[in-house]
């Protein structure tokens, strides 16, 4: 079955997730990370952290003092003077040198064990049973999970690290740096029209102002950034999926000459991008002349504030520079939410994206809560009973044709459904994975079933264990691994059952189909679901397929639940599934905003 995919219409589900407050998204997050394994290091990390930005403040005072003496010396033309102060220049300089050092060691370790702790979390949350397989089917949260847990935890990693230690370093040296400033400029005389007086510390209330005005600027000219960028993500992470498609489907896209279609479509999404990026453009651009302008006035903005105690004769050459110093770090700390205004719009759509995501994962298990449910019931009777079973879905309900029907051992069952008619609905029902509905599943034990859809699972790891798979590989002997890739036609692959390779992209779609097949023969199992398994098969295939149903597992029980019976006489008996107008309806998934047209993924045939 190929992709479909139908463009999304506003409101974007990312886009409007970033209007959401973000108070209660940071602090999952900061939770998240609080009860992570890895609490304790992030702990000892962030305190040397602290200690090493502390310590890097208290040097940048004496640095700032420095200024005093060294100017002064300058000014007297004493030498001896202007060499001990080169001196202590160098003592201070190095050991910044080594703190800076240390500060980006801690910084990168920082960012690895953030990432360390988030994107394990993330595994665990979206990887719990069934929580994958719900997500898929809830709108736009669940499109492109790769994305949201490799590219977006990343991106939030560093920049969280990066703005965090920013934040930490500026706030230390505004706090140190305040003090200096009052302290150079309180005893300052202003003299105007024949009247003098002091204002104590007029410095920091200049800066204040001036930082004030510009933090404000930024903020209304780079606000729109926000959104900007969490749709700016959305569209990314919707081109970095068509080009894995496309990737994946080369050999069919090159059979039928779809070159040309390929690229229009690839074209389009890329569009797409480029769109939000002009947007990104205009709205970057117009937030730098705030902060550049604000940046190329700073360079003469503390020499004009400190002029008036200098020309006065307040304050020395050294006075003045020591000040000049002091201001520019006040400067440098106020004016980090303006520099950094940009970062701090990306972080927030970034965390966002995350925190949404995970939230979704979590309330994954709440989907649904006021849909009824099938009641599934394990029995020891060696028999499957639908018993006026019904299933819901966003599109509607679906049932049997019969409302009770029971399948016995050994038949050779045959249900057919439209397209989209519930079809996979009713496989996930029977595996569990599908709750919503009404009515009951009686199922015979589970140890007896085994499923296999349309695109069989292969895991990780040798081949032996993927034919064993989920029991352990030393469960059966090396001859009847043989035996059974013999039978399927796989006997070309019996010299690597030990070797370790990602399987499902060295086996062709048609030897995958196979090993799945070759997988029964090893488990012997007396009730076998097919999702269209052996629907999508050539004739030879297929026929090599139901010989051994007919054979070596004839005494299993067959269940197809897929199309129309090609081979007339193998089914013994054939149920419809239809539309049940009466039937309850599953809502949609509410707790993120999700585009009025949800794009749709397939998972591409093999």
């Amino acid at each position: 079955m190929d992709e479909q995919r139908k463009k999304p219409s506003p409101p974007q589900g990312d886009a409007a997730a970033s209007g959401q407050r973000l108070a209660p998204q940071l602090r999952m997050m900061v939770k998240t990370f609080w009860y992570s394994p890895g609490r304790n290091k992030l702990f000892l990390l962030g305190t040397a952290v602290c200690a090493v930005v502390a310590l890097t403040a208290f040097l940048q005072i004496k640095l700032n003092a420095w200024n005093k003496p060294f100017y002064d010396a300058l000014s007297l033309k004493d030498f001896l003077e202007f060499l001990h102060q080169l001196a202590v220049f160098g003592v201070i300089a190095g050991a910044l040198l080594a703190l800076n050092v240390a500060q980006a060691w801690l910084r990168e370790m920082s960012k690895l064990k953030l990432r360390d702790g988030l994107t394990r979390d993330l595994f665990d949350q979206w990887l719990v049973p069934r929580r994958a397989f719900r997500l898929s089917g809830a709108g736009e949260i669940g499109q492109n999970p790769d994305q949201r847990i490799h590219e977006d935890a990343r991106h939030l990693v560093d920049l969280s690290t990066d703005l965090g230690i920013g934040l930490l370093q500026s706030m230390l040296l505004l706090a140190c740096f305040i003090t200096v400033l009052w302290t150079v400029s309180e005893g300052v005389t202003f003299s105007i029209a024949g009247l003098s007086f002091v204002l104590p510390g007029y410095m920091v209330w200049l800066a204040l102002i001036y930082a004030g005005i510009a933090s404000f600027a930024s903020w209304r000219v780079g606000r729109p950034l926000i959104s900007l960028n969490a749709e700016r993500y959305a569209r990314e992470a919707d081109f970095r999926f068509s080009l894995v498609r496309v990737n994946v489907r080369t050999e069919a896209i090159s059979i039928y000459g779809g070159e040309e279609d390929e690229k229009d479509y690839l074209n389009r999404e890329f569009d797409q991008v480029l769109s939000m990026m002009r947007r990104l453009v205009s709205g970057i651009t117009r937030l730098t002349w705030v902060t550049a302008g604000y940046g190329w006035f700073a360079t003469v903005a503390p020499f004009i504030v400190a002029a008036p105690g200098y020309f006065a004769g307040d304050m020395s050459l050294g006075g003045l520079m020591m000040a000049v110093g002091a201001f520019n770090q006040v400067q440098q700390a106020l004016r980090w939410f303006v520099d950094n205004f940009s970062l701090i719009a990306d972080w927030r759509a970034t965390l966002l994206r995350v925190a949404s995501f995970r939230l979704a994962l979590l309330e994954m298990d709440k989907l649904g809560d006021e849909t009824g449910r099938i009641e599934l019931v394990p029995t020891a009777d060696d028999r499957l009973v639908f018993d006026h079973a019904g299933l819901a879905s966003p599109a509607g309900c679906t049932r049997l044709s019969e409302k009770h029907a029971v399948i016995n051992p050994a038949e050779r069952v045959l249900i057919i459904g439209k397209q989209r008619g519930g079809k996979t609905s009713l496989f996930g029902a029977i595996a569990g994975l599908w709750p919503w509905g009404c009515g009951r599943i009686l199922l015979p034990p589970a140890q007896t079933m085994m499923f296999v859809s349309h695109q069989d699972y292969i895991p990780p790891g040798t081949l032996r264990g993927a034919l064993a798979y989920p029991a352990e590989p030393a469960q059966f002997t090396s001859e009847e691994y043989m035996a059974a890739l013999e039978r399927t036609k796989l006997a070309h692959l019996s010299p690597d059952l030990d070797r370790d390779a990602r399987w499902e992209r060295e086996l062709t779609p048609e030897d995958q189909h196979k090993l799945a097949f070759a997988r029964l023969l090893l488990h012997k199992p007396r009730w076998i679901m097919l999702d269209e398994a052996i629907d999508h098969l050539d004739e030879e295939a297929r026929a090599l397929v139901l010989d051994i149903f007919g054979q070596e597992l004839a005494d299993a029980a067959i269940v197809n639940i897929g199309q129309a019976d090609t081979r007339r006489g193998f089914f013994t008996r054939v149920l419809h599934l239809i539309e049940d107008p009466e039937g309850e309806r599953l809502p949609p998934y509410a707790g993120t905003p999700v585009p009025v047209q949800p794009a749709k993924l397939e998972a591409p045939a093999g």
